[in-house]
């Protein structure tokens, strides 16, 4: 018999934790198909000042620049945590990979949690969907990507 948590003691709860640790209140992860190769997406978000464009709330530091497959970003400022871009050639273009885990910084209430999680979704298709619409320009339906 598997004792609970809670008649097991402190130690065994530390133990839990720690191998469980807490999951980040905006946990959000996006998917959007551009028909441009990755090399092509990768090159709009690879300027700074891009990034300020695009999460202008938001202090960003590389931590991982995987050139022709995204980046990787430590966050600050109005969100704490880590983003990733992952861009992963599919058939004929890109499949963008967003993914921001990350915690309003202070004590948050459910609500406002809530709210920041469906004004970063919303977010992160105004970015994808806007890269789609400037990167695909001119490009008619079921016509190949012009390759760079």
């Amino acid at each position: 018999m598997i004792p609970a948590i809670h008649q097991a003691g402190p130690c065994f709860r530390d133990r839990v934790v720690a191998l469980f640790p807490p999951v980040p209140s905006v946990d959000v992860v996006d998917e959007t198909f551009l028909a441009v190769p990755p090399e092509v997406v990768a090159a709009a978000f690879a300027p700074p000042a891009a990034w300020t464009r695009f999460w202008p709330d938001l202090t960003l530091d590389v931590y991982a620049d995987r050139g022709a497959q995204g980046l990787r970003w430590t966050v600050a400022g109005a969100l704490v945590g880590t983003m990733e871009v992952w861009l992963e050639p599919v058939l004929d273009g890109t499949l963008l990979h967003y993914f921001l885990r990350a915690d309003l910084p202070g004590d948050a209430s459910d609500q406002r949690i809530r709210r920041e999680v469906r004004h970063r979704q919303l977010a992160a298709k105004e970015v994808s969907l806007g890269l789609k619409m400037i990167l695909e320009a001119g490009r008619p339906p079921g016509v190949p990507p012009v390759l760079p």
